[in-house]
């Protein structure tokens, strides 16, 4: 019987009285997530507020107490003002500050601006509208086809960025250090063609008028017009005798033909 026993299989899930024991795996213990911290960890404790702790001031501390309290402002009082009285005493903007738009004018008093409408183009806050109008002989107001016959700018709207001064292909369109644009109505914050119109400098012709006899607008742009000539001031004085920019440019006019001669 006891032979018969040897062969014998232990039945499963039972473990026979010679074979080892399977060594237990020992739990690992877990990792601390990164950034969490444990939960029973030593933390650094608040110190409660004493509401008494004024009373336990020294009568000297208590005396200065007001004084270092107002000690910055004891500080000011013996710094040099430099509170700007505005409106009355108006400081100097900075040289290239981005004010108030101008279109400009070209030496003999015709306009830059050719209503090309790039300018209303690159405009990232819609700002701008231009609505062009073509030039005939009896109302040449720029050299070539065109010219800026409605020029709007919404100052509500403008974030004075000069995107379109970079667009501007003739340079008719410019920033002055003007920053006062306060109004009192909506629409007056919508400045016209004839607000941003740079004023006629002294010797300029009003426009409109003629182009310089035997130049073109590539001439203009390039800068070769210096000023008008007696036949663009004749021209004017035949048909707007009472314009006032004739005498200026008349005496402009006549000064520059002496020159050439000389």
């Amino acid at each position: 019987m006891a032979e018969q026993g040897k062969g014998k299989k232990p039945a499963p899930g039972k473990r026979s009285g010679n074979q080892p024991k399977r060594p237990t795996a020992s739990r690992a213990p877990e990792r601390a997530r990164p950034g969490a911290t444990p939960a029973k960890a030593g933390r650094a404790k608040t110190p409660a507020f004493d509401v008494d702790s004024d009373l336990d001031k020294s009568g000297l501390a208590e005396f200065f107490a007001p004084v270092a309290g107002f000690g910055v402002t004891m500080s000011t009082l013996f710094r040099p003002v430099v509170t700007e009285q505005y409106p009355f005493e108006k400081a100097p903007t900075a040289p290239r500050y981005h004010g108030r738009h101008q279109l400009n004018r070209h030496p003999d008093g015709l306009e830059k601006c050719i209503g090309c409408e790039l300018c209303a183009w690159a405009c990232p806050a819609d700002a701008i509208y231009v609505e062009a109008g073509n030039n005939t002989p009896e109302a040449q107001y720029s050299p070539g086809e065109r010219y800026g016959k409605v020029y709007q700018i919404n100052y509500l709207r403008c974030i004075f960025c000069g995107l379109c001064i970079e667009a501007c292909p003739t340079r008719a369109l410019t920033m002055t250090n003007d920053y006062e644009l306060a109004g009192t109505t909506r629409e007056k914050m919508i400045f016209e063609k004839d607000t941003l119109l740079a004023p006629l400098r002294s010797g300029m012709l009003a426009a409109p008028h003629p182009m310089v006899a035997g130049l073109s607008d590539g001439d203009y742009y390039r800068g070769d017009v210096s000023g008008p000539t007696t036949e663009q001031v004749a021209w004017v004085k035949e048909r707007r005798p009472e314009d006032e920019s004739l005498s200026a440019a008349g005496a402009a006019a006549t000064r520059a033909a002496k020159g050439g001669k000389e």
